[in-house]
């Protein structure tokens, strides 16, 4: 029998200060998501050390000066840096964002140059990240530009998947944000991401209306009459399973949701809200459209409970899994597609 190839999961350390230190130890502790994955952390030994003690963890780790040099099956630490740093569990910190991003930087190179699979990032404060020289609103924006493709914040779990037309923009710029050319644009990327990454041979997506009520005709704003529903019917007319604009107050409630692969809303939190209310604990972030796999947890730092040893590494084992199963199912779609059956002449 063939032996599965370990899939090399890059990981971005995130807010030292935060929970992800500890998700990513607490999820690498089961034995058994090191068979299928071998994890590569970027930050130094000398901090994973701390963590190590602090949370009792019985974690081996190789430490390495760079990520070709990651053992096959075993817990890799790459050394970013080599000085020491002051953790302080829970406090915001521009010291530590600088920490972050050296680590989500390093990773993204290796992702970059195939030294490592697939990329899983733990959380990051968005506000002590920002600097001169690095000005995104969050992970998605930043490799947006890093890697190649048009990002699309895609949240997904076992039952409900989630992408938007609008990420991380003011609720009052939202509206005037949505054009035909980027919901055609969102769509095309979320087709597509059905198809080569969760083998769905022909998605069925709905659409979530801009206003409420879908605009009530008229009566509450004319987005939806006027770029949304005209949109949705050219897209319709090509072939693609696409269906709303549906009214976002009951879509979720009455269960209408499990009639379809997937769910486009319209802003950030029409979206995130009921996903993260349905799925929280087990959804994952996943950028799609990329030509490289990134996921992260569906949580942020957590300052609350930091240090204390009580976060759940649910939704970053989550994110570690859902990494690996669409590196396979993209190389499988990259292999059947190569080659498909000729045409036979009558």
């Amino acid at each position: 029998m063939k032996q599965i190839e370990s899939v090399k999961v890059g990981i971005s350390i995130g807010d030292l200060n935060g929970i992800g230190p500890e998700i990513i130890l607490k999820t690498y502790e089961d034995p058994r998501t090191l068979e299928l994955t071998t994890p590569v952390i970027f930050a130094s030994g000398k901090v994973m050390q701390f963590f190590k003690n602090h949370f009792k963890s019985k974690i081996n780790f190789f430490t390495i000066d760079a990520p070709e040099k990651a053992v096959i099956g075993k817990f890799n630490v790459v050394n970013v840096w080599d000085e020491p740093v002051k953790i302080e569990f829970g406090k915001e910190s521009t010291v530590i964002g600088e920490y972050a991003i050296k680590s989500l930087e390093a990773a993204t190179n290796a992702l970059k140059e195939n030294v490592i699979d697939v990329l899983v990032t733990a959380p990051i404060n968005k506000h002590n990240i920002q600097s001169e020289s690095f000005n995104f609103p969050g992970h998605t924006d930043y490799l947006a530009k890093a890697l190649n493709g048009k990002s699309l914040m895609f949240m997904v779990s076992n039952t409900l998947r989630v992408g938007l037309l609008t990420d991380h923009v003011p609720l009052k710029d939202a509206s005037k944000t949505i054009t035909k050319e980027l919901i055609k644009e969102k769509i095309n990327t979320v087709t597509k991401s059905l198809i080569q990454d969760f083998g769905i041979r022909k998605p069925k997506i709905a659409v979530l209306a801009i206003n409420p009520h879908a605009g009530d005709h008229g009566v509450i704003g004319d987005e939806d009459d006027t770029i949304l529903k005209p949109t949705l019917e050219l897209i319709k007319s090509e072939g693609k399973l696409v269906y709303g604009p549906y009214s976002a107050d009951s879509f979720f409630g009455s269960n209408t949701f499990k009639s379809f692969d997937a769910i486009i809303a319209s802003y950030h939190d029409q979206g995130l809200i009921p996903f993260k209310t349905i799925a929280f604990g087990k959804g994952v972030n996943y950028t799609a459209g990329l030509d490289k796999v990134r996921t992260s947890p569906d949580h942020g730092t957590a300052y609350e409970i930091a240090g204390k040893g009580i976060a759940d590494e649910s939704s970053f084992k989550h994110a570690v899994e859902t990494a690996k199963q669409i590196f396979r199912s993209r190389k499988d779609f990259k292999h059947f597609s190569k080659n498909p059956l000729k045409k036979q002449s009558r």
